[in-house]
């Protein structure tokens, strides 16, 4: 999935707001006039009072849908076509509109159901019915860690996704209901229904890896005794919007969830430009929403990407946008463009790896940019590019939006491999519970395995176009950051 290139393969009220100051003498005039309703993203100072930034939103024509005062960001709704001008003034640093910025979430492995009549199995993850096919727990020493511990359930995973299925048999009793919400439009929605998926599985997938139980039934998680939050930032129409990931955020931040999973990247140009003047407000908005996580106690985990770009360097983008609001162009991508949430400061970026451990054909890398990797999976490395093997791709928890059912089944990409590193985040914090997020991030590297670049240029698809990649570095190295995460020496 997208939910990360594009994956794809990345708490809010409604304020009722008073009479405030006029803007200026032309500005009912601005206000009066009708166009269709759009939804913005507007930036009081930080530190300060959002106060002057609600009512000139109000005198705009505009309605405060969510005022998150702890970063000084609001989101309104406005039918005003001048809306961004008359808006702009003292008490608002900047505005934008979010129409056209909906990334699409995709879902472009193949989901195959699985098998599950087996016996009833016991605690150890090695006998759940589905765990033989599970190449990449073994990966990474979980059933090592499992005899450690199998996590905590104090510790929750805020799973910033599609949806979680409330009703999966893996998945049913691992889910922290009083700690989910939507955040659709910006809005804070707690009823179960608004949390589940709707059009995608890709969160339940994401779900299943981190934390499925250990119940004999279908697969094992990487931390089966910690909990899940659904945070819900993806549409109907399968979209994530700016407003609705800052929301995830704070949502997490606020409701004690001591990590995030973020498979996506928010904005339909893959690459987030803080010199582009329609793109900084989003770029601001989102920054300080992972700050405030941060400091409130969060790691926020991201998926580097499936575009097979080196991050670190500027390189022309020829994918974007992505969600037919603009015509696709080509864009140069320097130091002032970021994969958000990927690239945000703090954020724990991960690559992905197939079963030989090696970089997936498809994941996004960079020196610097990537801190550790983790199984992705990789269906075309076994015959050069084609066809491609199901088997190698990453099996967990499915479910069928059209039939409403649920099941298992494979799906690859950086989206799958981020839940690997955030569950063992989850397993390190269930064993040592007093790392903060840097320390908790500093662990996860100094516990992972180092793995060597591969010499020369780097194809394991030589059948297929565009994959060469070149790994620089060390130890530390632009493939694989400080190495592939390690459940077992997480909890030592």
């Amino acid at each position: 999935m997208r939910l990360a290139r594009r994956k794809a393969l990345a708490a809010a009220s409604a304020a009722t707001l008073g009479a405030g100051a006029l803007v200026g003498a032309a500005l009912p005039a601005l206000a009066s006039a009708v166009g269709p309703e759009s939804t913005y993203i507007v930036l009081a100072p930080q530190g300060r009072s959002t106060d002057k930034a609600a009512a000139r939103i109000a005198d705009a024509g505009g309605t405060v849908v969510a005022n998150y005062t702890q970063i000084g960001v609001l989101v309104a709704r406005s039918t005003n076509p001048a809306f961004e001008t008359a808006v702009a003034g003292s008490g608002v640093d900047a505005v934008a509109s979010t129409t056209g910025l909906g990334t699409a979430l995709e879902d472009s492995t193949t989901v195959e159901a699985a098998d599950v009549t087996a016996p009833q199995a016991s605690g150890d993850p090695t006998g759940e019915p589905l765990f033989g096919l599970q190449w990449d727990m073994t990966q990474i020493d979980v059933p090592q860690a499992h005899a450690v511990t199998t996590g905590s359930s104090n510790v929750i995973v805020g799973v910033l996704d599609s949806g979680i299925s409330s009703t999966h048999p893996d998945l049913a009793t691992q889910i922290a209901k009083d700690k989910s919400a939507s955040c659709l439009g910006g809005v804070v929605d707690t009823t179960e229904a608004a949390w589940n998926p709707t059009t995608s599985d890709h969160g339940t997938h994401v779900a299943g890896t981190i934390a499925a139980a250990i119940n004999g039934v279908g697969v094992a998680g990487v931390a089966p005794g910690v909990k899940v939050a659904s945070v819900k930032v993806v549409n109907d129409d399968g979209f994530i919007y700016p407003e609705a990931a800052v929301c995830g955020f704070l949502w997490a931040a606020d409701h004690g969830m001591q990590i995030t999973n973020n498979s996506y990247f928010i904005d339909p140009w893959e690459f987030n430009c803080r010199n582009d003047e329609r793109q900084r407000p989003v770029w601001i908005a989102v920054q300080r929403a992972i700050r405030y996580s941060q400091n409130q106690g969060v790691l926020n985990v991201a998926s580097a990407g499936n575009s097979n770009v080196d991050l670190q360097h500027k390189f022309v983008d020829s994918g974007s946008p992505n969600d037919g609001s603009y015509p696709v162009e080509d864009r140069t991508i320097t130091g002032a463009c970021l994969d958000l949430p990927a690239e945000a400061p703090g954020v724990v970026t991960v690559s992905a790896t197939g079963p030989t451990r090696m970089k997936s054909y498809y994941s996004s890398y960079g020196q610097g940019v990537v801190d550790v990797t983790a199984p992705g999976g990789d269906t075309r490395f076994r015959n050069l590019g084609t066809p491609s093997t199901l088997s190698d791709a990453v099996l967990s928890t499915t479910f069928n939006t059209t039939t409403k059912t649920n099941g298992w089944g494979y799906k690859q990409g950086t989206s799958m491999a981020g839940p690997h590193a955030a569950g063992v985040a989850a397993l390190a914090l269930s064993a040592h519970p007093n790392l903060q997020p840097a320390a908790l991030a500093s662990w996860l590297e100094r516990t992972a395995e180092a793995l060597p670049c591969p010499s020369g240029v780097y194809n394991p698809v030589p059948k297929l176009v565009g994959f060469e990649a070149t790994c620089t570095g060390g130890n530390r190295n632009g493939f694989y950051g400080a190495g592939e995460v390690n459940a077992y020496n997480a909890v030592q």
